[in-house]
Formats: structure tokens, C-alpha cells, sequence
């Protein structure tokens, strides 16, 4: 099976987008994680559900966990307000590399090779698109989709004979 098989529509968000909006998107869907497009729609990072709940807790709590146990609920129920006036680029790690983009044709073990290598739950999977005749843009690239693990793993162990039946 081909990447482009594999991939499956995904909720995208851009760098641009409300914080708040895209943890509400991870949110209700149940995502772990969401691709995050730059200006011309190209893949430019995954922001993982963790970070996003990162970025909700008060410094010293992520310096020190222990911490957690001072924070009552009434005020735990206001982290979100941390999310107020961000954009989903305001969220990423500074340490946030590229996404891992697969080809259209890589098979689903190339894919699931580039999973493990960026320890990424998702995988983009992009076609080159050629500039038009006498533009003078060079051509970009097109979101076909996405490949999670959870779905890549499902597809492996379904072709290995390995699922039960549930």
C-alpha cells in the first residue's frame, strides 16, 4: 500500500489561526496533534496536544510537576485564559522541527520508517505541483492528506493477519 492510499483527510490549522479555536479542534475530535500550514498552505510543523497543554500551565508547574498540587480548581478552571489572544504559532515549540512529509508513491513501511524516525504521530504526504506555463512561481506543494499512527498501525497489523476480531 502507497502513501496515497494511506492518507486520509486531517483537521489543519495555520500558523495564523486562534490558539484557543485549535485546542478546542483538538479538543472535540480527540486529536494528538494537529498540521500546522504556513502562509502558502505547505506543511510546517505538528503541534502535539501536549505541547498545547503546555502552553496552558504556568511556568514553574512545567519546571517543577510537584507544584501542581498548589493550584486549586477554581484557578486550574482559568488556565485556558493563557490560550486568549495567541495564534497557533505562538504555541509551537521553539525546538519544532518540520513535519515528516512522505511522498505520494513511499510505501507504508517508508512511512511508518520516517513515523519512527521524527517520534511524530502524524505524517504529511505532499505532491510537487509544477508552476504553470510562463509563471514565473515556482511550483509548491499540495496537501493529499495525512497518515496517523494509530490508522498506519491498524493497516500493518490488518496486512499481517494481526488484528482480532472485535
Amino acid at each position: 500500500m502507497r502513501a496515497r492510499d494511506l492518507a486520509v483527510e486531517y483537521e489543519t490549522v495555520s500558523v495564523d489561526s486562534d490558539a484557543m479555536d485549535a485546542a478546542r479542534l483538538m479538543a472535540e475530535h480527540k486529536l494528538p496533534g494537529l498540521l500546522v500550514l504556513d502562509a502558502r498552505g505547505e506543511p510546517k510543523a505538528i503541534l502535539p496536544a501536549s505541547q498545547m497543554i503546555k502552553v496552558l500551565l504556568p511556568a514553574y508547574v512545567v519546571e517543577d510537576p510537584t507544584l501542581a498540587a498548589v493550584i486549586d480548581e477554581k484557578h486550574a478552571d482559568r488556565l485556558c485564559q493563557a490560550l486568549a489572544g495567541r495564534r497557533v504559532g505562538d504555541c509551537l515549540s521553539s525546538k519544532a522541527a518540520p513535519p515528516p512529509i512522505a511522498d505520494p508513491d513511499d510505501t507504508a513501511l517508508e512511512v511508518a520508517a520516517l513515523m519512527a524516525q521524527a517520534h511524530s504521530p502524524l505524517v504529511a504526504v505532499t505532491e510537487k505541483v509544477k508552476a504553470g506555463p510562463g509563471s514565473r512561481e515556482q511550483g509548491g506543494t499540495q496537501l493529499l492528506g495525512v497518515i496517523t499512527a494509530s490508522h498506519l498501525l491498524h493497516e500493518l497489523l490488518g496486512s499481517a493477519g494481526a488484528l482480532g476480531s472485535t
